[in-house]
């Protein structure tokens, strides 16, 4: 918002007013209004005091200690008054990381008793509603922490604050700044980034380095190396497969894993004319080459939770993950039942390489997900400092502690430091942490896409959340009941329907 201050109001007792400003832990509006209507109830029993006691002529004493109290009163409420609030919703909702971010604010106030920086946590999910909700009521938060796939979305509503986010990102150091990351957050329409990045995730192919390199086997990179690696492993140092593949249609693992395919040979759900292309020669091709891979993967109906103890108990030799799995690769993930699995080797972590970027005959992707802080419309132009505040120095990286392997740096000059950050980072080489780093460079997402508009980010939404990839996956590679080139005309009919619906 424009510079937010306090409403004029009447003054209120000292004693509330002095707990007001002494307090570091940022109050919500609705608080601060509560604690304002009490002053006003409590100064008017002070000024009615007043009043009595000159109507009875009484010595001045009395007139004299009121008249200072209120005097004292409207300095100090003058100065809530001036105090320029900055409003920013977190989804970092977990109360641990919510005091983490009420802790850096209160060193930015510490620094700036000027302002107030209320943290206000709230749902992921309701992240649209809640700003929705904010526009209807003309009270736009100042600063939005959300995933990347809102932004678009937010920008093309008018209410993200383009120009400070790029003064946000020159002030904080453009050149700091990984390229695939500010490529997500600029405007097509524009040419502007809508909103500052912060931080993210990185999926890859996990993979059993040390059987790959007494193979003499290529890092699973490119189509053909994965292919290679997918045959020649099984039999090799007790394991019984060479990957595994999300293959159970009410999951959406096999979405996430399949799109990374899809992606790494230019395959998108819509072209740039706006037309559907779900049955492409590309992306068929990629329904070929993953239905292929099933001959030397795990057998039936699989999802992340296998997959992952297939690979941990050294079955599978190589594994679709995001980089939460780290901890997992050294103690053991935890099962369904209660209990931790056993690892096949107890440095595997030091045993796994990391393949993020996946080299199809067309392109090349990793796959992942990114938030950025959103500046909204009318923000007050404090929120920019605000948020470079955030990134800087210990700042930036206590943040990142509070989930290092979901929280991937997007400044380079961070990066040294966030590999020390965990424990369990000196559990692999040097050159997997750099790599997940640089994982941003090549992430992409079909949500990503910046040329589409709401209705085909929405539609790609629906494709997600109908799971019509996973149903496709296991009717080709799992039921026999469609061939790739089936499938793919059958995802044609049915992403046609949902954009009718979605245009209607």
């Amino acid at each position: 918002m424009s510079v937010k201050k306090m409403r004029p109001m009447v003054f209120g007792v000292l004693v509330i007013v002095s707990m007001i400003l002494a307090s570091c832990a940022p109050a919500a509006a609705s608080e601060v209004d509560g604690q304002v209507a009490d002053l006003q109830s409590q100064i008017e029993a002070l000024q009615s005091e007043l009043g009595a006691a000159q109507e009875t002529g009484e010595d001045v004493a009395p007139d004299a200690e009121l008249q200072a109290q209120l005097d004292a009163l409207q300095g100090q409420l003058q100065a809530i008054q001036e105090r320029t609030v900055i409003e920013f919703w977190t989804t970092d909702n977990e109360e641990q990381r919510v005091q983490a971010y009420e802790a850096v604010a209160a060193r930015y106030m510490e620094l700036h008793p000027e302002v107030e920086i209320r943290i206000v946590p709230i749902e992921e999910s309701g992240v649209s509603q809640r700003i929705s909700t904010a526009v209807a009521a003309n009270r736009l938060p100042d600063i939005v922490r959300m995933g990347i796939e809102r932004v678009a979305a937010f920008a093309a509503d008018g209410i993200l604050d383009e120009d400070a986010a790029v003064a946000a990102i020159q002030a904080i150091g453009e050149d700091d700044f990984r390229n695939g990351p500010l490529q997500m957050v600029t405007n097509p329409a524009t040419g502007k980034y809508a909103a500052v990045p912060f931080d993210g995730w990185i999926q890859a192919i996990w993979y059993r380095e040390d059987v790959f390199t007494d193979l003499g086997l290529n890092a699973p990179v490119k189509w053909e190396d994965i292919e290679a690696a997918c045959t020649a492993l099984p039999g090799n140092d007790d394991l019984l497969y060479g990957i595994t593949l999300g293959t159970d249609p009410g999951q959406n693992y096999g979405h996430q894993v399949f799109e990374q395919f899809a992606i790494s040979n230019n395959a998108w759900p819509f072209d740039e004319a706006g037309n559907v292309t779900m049955n492409t020669p590309e992306m068929i091709a990629a329904w070929d080459f993953y239905a292929g891979l099933q001959e030397c993967a795990l057998p039936g109906t699989q999802y992340w939770r296998v997959a992952r103890e297939a690979y941990e108990f050294g079955q599978s030799g190589m594994l679709f993950y995001s980089t939460y799995i780290m901890d997992d690769l050294v103690d053991g993930s935890g099962m369904e039942g209660g209990d931790t699995v056993d690892l096949a080797y107890s440095d595997l972590a030091a045993r796994t390489g990391f393949a993020p970027s996946m080299e199809g005959p067309n392109g090349a992707a990793s796959y992942g997900q990114l938030v950025a802080m959103g500046i909204m419309q009318d923000a007050d132009p404090v929120a920019q400092d605000v948020l470079k505040f955030f990134m800087e120095g210990e700042n930036y990286q206590e943040i990142l502690a509070l989930a290092p392997f979901g929280k991937v740096p997007v400044l380079e000059s961070a990066v040294d430091e966030w590999k020390g950050s965990s424990d369990y980072f000196a559990n692999y080489p040097p050159e997997t942490l750099e790599s997940i780093a640089a994982g941003y460079d090549s992430m992409q997402r079909w949500l990503f896409r910046p040329d589409y508009d709401a209705v085909q980010r929405a539609v790609v939404g629906d494709i997600e959340g109908r799971l019509l990839i996973p149903i496709a996956i296991s009717n080709i590679a799992i039921e026999g009941t469609m061939t790739p080139e089936e499938a793919a005309e059958w995802l044609q009919e049915q992403v046609e329907i949902l954009l009718v619906e979605r245009s209607s």
